[in-house]
């Protein structure tokens, strides 16, 4: 599968930054629009000193990217919509995918227990969890993240086999890592795969994706940008158990749009993965303003900033929250409004589509930054489509 890309540098703009600007395929993007996106960019990159940001828009179909600033501050290292950024959370939408690849393909079910798939849980809590509990964070209560002194996977069994949960599953939602990675690690067996393989051999090359890792190859390293901290101290990904099924992806802004826009139903993949893709975009939970698909978060559509605010502010990430089970499930839509938020100790980023009106962003930076002024830059761009 390949989709068509027309990238042509266009325009080139001195930020108060002391940094550049460069937009690609944007010749038909009228002045004023364009104009709004470059200063929303620069308004963020300086309120939060990022240095470098990656803004992908497909708006019908066509793609336009804008470059501010430097993969490094140490090179000045111009970032491109090649560069390569670590998008935490954002993998799980990867991991997500995958699982319902795998539905589609009969090796598993989302209604399925835990214990079905990993023997050594069967007579646990864990064990009775179901596989959609742990794609939409309605376990019963999981941590963020794996305990610091889970450092390996016998000691993950010894965690899971233990683990007593917090609240009824399906009655509340709890954001954790711990959930959607085993999710990662059920699939991946049923596939008769490591998640590495699964992911980088199979679901990677089947979407188009040429530019996205879990491990980045030697050759690729010139393409990784340096990420930064809160403190503006450099760091990269220190990965630990279950993080490439929960937030190890590194990819560039060019792949992840090209995800966006498959999710929108632009390119062409193989019936079944476009199936799975679909089916993703099923929505099982309501929590406040949010519908939890199998991790997209969809809003219907048109959606205030408030509502997007609201369901992206940090104790939808550290707290646990009521959610009220859908049935039936909500059926995929068109006019709806889905996003998922990604970060790293040194990267923030975002995505987000409506279908509906055949738009897409995507903001990608080596900085770690509020979720809230990731989701004010990219409602104001799509303000500026319309």
């Amino acid at each position: 599968m390949s989709i068509t890309r027309k990238l042509s540098a266009v325009a080139v703009s001195v930020l108060a930054l002391g940094t550049f600007t460069h937009a690609a395929q944007a010749e038909n993007m009228p002045f004023d629009q364009e104009a709004r996106v470059q200063q929303a960019a620069q308004t963020v990159m300086q309120q939060y000193a990022i240095p470098g940001l990656v803004i992908g828009i497909s708006n019908n179909g066509r793609q336009h990217f804008y470059s501010f600033g430097v993969a490094s501050k140490t090179t000045q290292t111009r970032v491109t919509p090649d560069t390569l950024f670590e998008i935490g959370s954002i993998s799980k939408l990867f991991t997500a995918t995958l699982a319902a690849y795998a539905q589609v393909k009969g090796l598993l079910s989302f209604s399925d227990p835990v214990s079905d798939y990993l023997a050594q849980y069967k007579g646990s809590a864990f064990g009775q969890v179901t596989l959609l509990q742990l794609a939409t964070h309605t376990a019963g209560g999981f941590p963020l993240q794996v305990p610091d002194d889970v450092q390996n996977k016998d000691q993950l069994q010894v965690y899971l086999s233990g683990w007593q949960p917090t609240y009824a599953p399906g009655t509340q939602r709890s954001y954790a890592n711990p959930s959607i990675g085993m999710l990662g690690v059920i699939t991946a067996s049923s596939m008769k795969q490591t998640f590495s393989d699964a992911l980088q051999k199979i679901l990677f090359p089947a979407l188009g994706l040429d530019n996205s890792y879990l491990q980045v190859p030697d050759n690729k390293w010139p393409l990784y940008a340096q990420g930064y901290n809160k403190q503006d101290e450099a760091v990269r990904l220190n990965p630990g158990v279950l993080a490439d099924e929960a937030y190890g992806v590194k990819t560039s802004a060019r792949d992840l749009l090209d995800f966006a826009q498959l999710n929108m139903g632009f390119g062409k993949v193989e019936a079944d993965l476009q199936r799975a893709i679909t089916l993703t975009h099923t929505g099982y939970f309501q929590i406040g303003p949010m519908t939890q698909d199998l991790i997209w978060e969809q809003y219907p559509y048109p959606v205030t900033l408030e509502h997007l605010l609201e369901g992206n502010a940090d104790r939808m990430a550290y707290e646990s929250n009521k959610a009220v089970a859908l049935n039936p499930a909500l059926p995929p839509r068109q006019a709806v409004w889905l996003n998922k938020t990604g970060s790293t100790s040194g990267f923030g980023s975002y995505i987000a589509l409506v279908p509906a009106k055949k738009q897409a962003v995507v903001i990608m930076a080596n900085k770690n930054y509020p979720n809230s002024a990731r989701i004010e830059l990219a409602y104001t761009i799509f303000k500026a489509l319309h």
